[in-house]
């Protein structure tokens, strides 16, 4: 076992959840994090309170002489810390850009000064872009295309060149990249940037794909972050949740719970070592459905969606979780039911001051041109 793991961004809510199962399974932690307060707010006294758990350096990891002493004595690093939303992403290119691909190269450059056994990086399930779908004959068709007119569109689905509906299947890790948000692109550039430089060290890399996390102990009042975490705020504060298109997209929701078993078995496991695997519970729901089983947890099923009938630049249709690789390479199997998954996080959001900035976020997006 490596003695310490460095869990870069570790005060987050999937960071959180990484550290209490590594600290569970008797890892020595050293955690770094610049608790900005989109993420953070007002939960940052509890994570502070973590502290007499674990080595905590309040910083940034571009900060290279504070990064390099944080490296010290570290057998494993867990790398987390990253700008998180697809939309604003779209307009604050620069922030992302920086957060996520700048703030990678510059802890993999410390690493080799410092260098550890494994490495390993969060990705996501948004560098797929689309989903993999099958066409009417049943052929694979891996860059599915749509067309987005506008309000009043009414197919949002992808066609193939005919005109005909493509019909969407569990997404493997081999699918080609179709990136369409800068989120997007920096989480591909994250997970290459793993691999390639840890490769040319000696460094083992692992990269997770993360499909859509969720659990008690996200940020409600971050409304760039899960959709079920902008939905739980919505409804919290008495408002229908809004929901893009016409709600029918499906995508794959896993429990940070498993999720952060994920990674600690990433790092573990000597098998994984080189491989990027998808993260998922293996079930895909459409977004309507999910708004539905939420409101019906957190006792508020008179509220119904607002389904706004528009489209988010870099947004895609659908997308959801092949669990094959990792089940033969990680032993990976979701544990977290998702209705169980969904009380728990209505019970949590229940003791939480709750502030919806989901209008706001809408009315930033639409001002940019941003929203069709």
């Amino acid at each position: 076992m490596m003695d310490r793991i460095l869990v870069s961004g570790g005060f987050g809510f999937i960071g959180r959840n990484v550290v209490r199962e590594l600290l569970d399974r008797g890892y020595k932690i050293s955690v770094i994090d610049s608790l900005i307060d989109q993420v953070h707010g007002a939960g940052l006294d509890r994570c502070l309170e973590w502290t007499r758990d674990v080595e905590f350096f309040h910083a940034d990891i571009r900060d290279r002489d504070r990064l390099l002493r944080v490296l010290d004595g570290c057998g494993g690093v867990v790398h987390l810390a990253a700008e998180v939303g697809v939309g604003q992403s779209m307009y604050e290119i620069e922030r992302y850009t920086a957060g996520n691909d700048l703030a990678t190269a510059a802890l993999l450059e410390a690493l080799i000064e410092k260098p550890v056994r494994r490495i390993v990086t969060a990705s996501s399930m948004s560098v797929y872009g689309e989903g993999l779908y099958h066409d009417r004959e049943g052929k694979v068709v891996e860059n599915a295309r749509r067309v987005i007119s506008g309000e009043g569109q009414r197919e949002w689905n992808p066609v193939d060149s005919q005109g005909y509906p493509l019909t969407p299947i569990e997404t493997p890790e081999w699918k080609r990249p179709t990136l369409s948000s800068i989120y997007a692109l920096g989480k591909y550039f994250q997970e290459q940037a793993t691999h390639i430089a840890a490769g040319a060290y000696g460094i083992e890399s692992v990269c997770l794909r993360l499909f859509n996390v969720y659990g008690p102990g996200q940020a409600l009042s971050n409304p760039y972050t899960g959709v079920l975490a902008n939905f739980a705020s919505r409804l919290a504060c008495g408002e229908a949740p809004m929901i893009f298109e016409d709600g029918r997209q499906r995508r794959d929701f896993v429990h940070v719970r498993d999720v952060a078993r994920a990674f600690a078995d990433a790092l573990a496991l000597p098998q994984a070592a080189g491989g990027t695997f998808n993260i998922g519970s293996g079930v895909d729901r459409s977004i309507r459905d999910v708004a539905r089983d939420l409101g019906k947890a957190m006792g508020r099923e008179a509220i119904q969606s607002d389904i706004v009938g528009r489209a988010r630049a870099g947004d895609i249709r659908h997308c959801f979780c092949d669990l094959t690789l990792a089940r033969e390479t990680l032993g990976f199997e979701p544990r977290e039911d998702f209705i169980p998954g969904l009380a728990e996080l209505a019970q949590w959001v229940a003791g939480q001051t709750v502030q919806d900035r989901s209008t706001d976020a809408r009315r930033e997006l639409e001002q940019r041109g941003l929203v069709a």
